[in-house]
Order: C-alpha cells, then structure tokens, then sequence
C-alpha cells in the first residue's frame, strides 16, 4: 500500500517525455539482498580476523570488499549515459496486447551488458545488451483495458551488472499516447441489410448466407474488376459486388440498429461490422450519436470510422 501510493506522488511529479537522457541525477541505486548478505559476511570475516590476527583473513576480506566497490561503480555507469527513445506505438484494440517499442543507443566506446526494461510493477523484463557506440531495441507490451486515448504505462530500467550486488534502476513516464479502439465482438450478427437510396428501392433483405446485398457469388463472365479479391484469399469463395444493388442501396452501420445492449457492447458490434465489412470491399457509412461518416471504403476509411468508435463519447 504505502509503495504504491509512493508511486503514484511519484508519477505526479515526474515530467512526461518520448526521449531521456539517463543522468545521476535519475539512475538511483541500492544493495540487493545478496550485496547485503555478502556486507554482513565481509563484517564478519574482518570481525574473525581482527581477534585471531589472520593476515589471510584481511587481504580475503578487502579483496571482496574491493569488488563490491567497484561492482557498484560499474553497475551504475551501465545505466548512466543512456538514451531512452520511445517509438510511436501503432493503435491497438482494447483487449489485445499492445507492444510498446524502446531504442536504447550508447555512445560510451565499450558495451553496456544486462540491461533490463518492463512496466513499472510489472515484475516482467526484456533483457538486452547495448553495442558500443550504437543502439538496441527492446519490445515490451502491455494490455490497455478502456478504449479512447490512453497514456502509457510508466516504464522503469534496471541492471545488476556485474556482480548482482547491487541494483541500478530509473523510472521514465513517456508522453506517447496509445489509441485504443473498442474490443470487436468475438461472433458479431451478419452485416445490417443495405438501406435504399434515396430515390432507390423501397424494400431491401440481407442475403441468405448473411452478406450484405452488395456482394454476391461470383458467375461466369463477371469481370474481374467485381470480384472482392480480399474475401477469396480468406475463404477460398469468389464473391462479385452487385452493381445493381449497390447503386440502390448502401451500408450503414448505425449506433442506434446495433441491438439493444448497453454502450460498450453496441461499440464492440459496430467494431467486428467494419472489420467484417472492409475485407468484402464494401462501402460503409458509420452513424454515431452526433457523428456521420459518409460511406466509402479503403484501409483509410476503416481508420476513421474505428478512431470514431475509439473516441465516441456517449451520455457523458
């Protein structure tokens, strides 16, 4: 409890940024619990030598000593010097694993070995060594649990090179935000059946194997310029886009026809229908309480319409 509210002031105070540079002023240090045991062990090997004047014993007991001494001085200068850069993460869907991309460069002209990064808290830690002169990348992940816009998580550094006696660490906040789109719903219902254009058609039905009206089994002599490629590479099924009806009728995944079930959920469905719809090559439209995106289609579209549903703030 009291660690955690210790990190919470900390994180308070602590200046968000993409790139730090560790310094003496943010690489801390501290025994470990074998540096401990080997500084109560040395006490009492200079203890015993003292009394029974063991030459032996003093040069043993200096000799360790020496060595922890100089353990702790290189442990720290691993971490000193050091360039933390953070890699712009990708946007992810809520749920899912969310990797999180640090370059470490060194411009110290020998190699910096047992480097560790994790999540602060996490207990979990990618290990590597940094090159002299140069750079490596560590790839940590973590799982956001809200959709929107979200900070990352705090991320802290650590070495216990050479010795393991002592432990080198620091603590960086970075100000990246990761856009977390909602979860889609693992077996969403088939696409809502195309609505008529105005001036179209007046009566429209989904399809019997549950596509939208816009596709249709692939017949000899369709051009190719029909057939919904996407679709035959996942399902090994030719499917042709209806012109007839896709000039009648258009797709519109509406907040208000996504069933009746609570905000979250109705999110999640309209999350798996424009996943379901983009493979197919579909023009979709998405209606959001107080947002309309027109429909059209592309990997540019399917962004937009799930940073809508990532961003949708509804009854707040």
């Amino acid at each position: 409890m009291l660690r955690a509210r210790f990190q919470r002031w900390w994180q308070t105070r602590t200046t968000l940024t993409d790139t730090t540079l560790l310094t003496q002023r943010n690489v801390y240090i501290l025994p470990t619990g074998p540096g401990c045991m080997l500084a109560a062990t040395l006490l009492v090997l200079l203890v015993a030598s003292i009394n029974y004047q063991l030459n032996l014993g003093y040069v043993l007991t200096f000799l360790l000593a020496g060595c922890a001494v100089v353990g702790m001085h290189v442990g720290h200068a691993t971490l000193r010097g050091l360039t933390l850069h953070l890699i712009a993460p990708d946007a992810q869907y809520m749920g899912a694993s969310a990797p999180i991309s640090i370059q470490i460069s060194s411009t110290r002209k020998t190699t910096r070995y047992g480097i560790g990064l994790g999540l602060l808290g996490s207990g979990h830690w990618a290990w590597t060594d940094v090159p002299a002169q140069g750079s490596s990348r560590v790839q940590i992940a973590f799982t956001p649990t809200q959709r929107g816009l979200q900070h990352l998580p705090a991320i802290t550094a650590e070495t216990r090179f050479p010795l393991g006696t002592f432990r080198v660490w620091t603590y960086w906040r970075p100000a990246a935000q990761l856009l977390v789109y909602p979860r889609p719903e693992a077996h969403p219902p088939p696409l809502p059946p195309g609505q008529p254009r105005a001036g179209g058609a007046t009566h429209s039905a989904p399809h019997a194997s549950g596509e939208f009206d816009g596709v249709r089994p692939y017949r000899r002599g369709d051009p190719l310029k029909l057939v919904v490629w996407k679709k035959a590479a996942k399902a090994d099924e030719l499917v042709s886009r209806d012109s007839q009806q896709a000039q009648r009728h258009e797709l519109w995944l509406d907040y208000a026809q996504a069933g009746s079930l609570g905000t979250e959920a109705k999110l999640s469905r309209l999350c798996a229908w424009v996943l379901l719809a983009d493979p197919l090559g579909l023009d979709y439209g998405l209606r959001l309480p107080g947002q309309e995106i027109a429909p059209s289609a592309g990997e540019a579209h399917r962004r937009r319409c799930l940073e809508a549903l990532a961003l949708c703030q509804i009854g707040l």
